[in-house]
């Protein structure tokens, strides 16, 4: 399987902006710039779309991995917050709420650390990854 996505880029780093179209027109022509990067600018940026890459793979792999073991979450929420800092991207640190009925906070815990350690953009990532992952009680 390959997936692609185009950016484009129109003048200098400071002044100038660009927008990225995926194949499957999710992102048509969406803006980036200087100012939504590093920021209060509108548009995306790398860092966000790394973002919400890691919290949407972890988040299907942890279901993969919940389903195999024999629980249905009812309800799998996944936050990625990915740091730039000094030019570097040196950190994404998952936060997880989870409602998955029957399951022990061991067990939970020990299915999200592998999710999080196998799903493929965790793989993708030379940076630090860190994982805080809460069972919320059923009601």
């Amino acid at each position: 399987m390959k997936r692609k996505a185009q950016a484009v880029w129109n003048g200098t780093i400071k002044e100038g902006k660009g927008h990225l179209t995926t194949a499957s027109k999710v992102l048509n022509q969406t803006q980036y710039s200087f100012n939504s990067r590093f920021a209060d600018g509108f548009g995306t940026n790398p860092e966000e779309l790394l973002a919400a890459a890691h919290a949407g793979c972890f988040t299907m792999k942890l279901s993969l991995d919940l389903s195999t073991a024999g629980y249905t979450p009812d309800t799998l929420t996944t936050e990625s917050i990915v740091t730039l800092l000094d030019g570097k991207i040196t950190q994404s640190k998952l936060v997880l709420n989870a409602q998955v009925p029957g399951i022990s906070d061991e067990e939970f815990q020990q299915i999200a650390k592998n999710a999080e350690a196998t799903c493929p953009v965790s793989q993708a990532f030379s940076f630090e990854i860190l994982l805080e992952a809460n069972l919320q009680q059923q009601k």
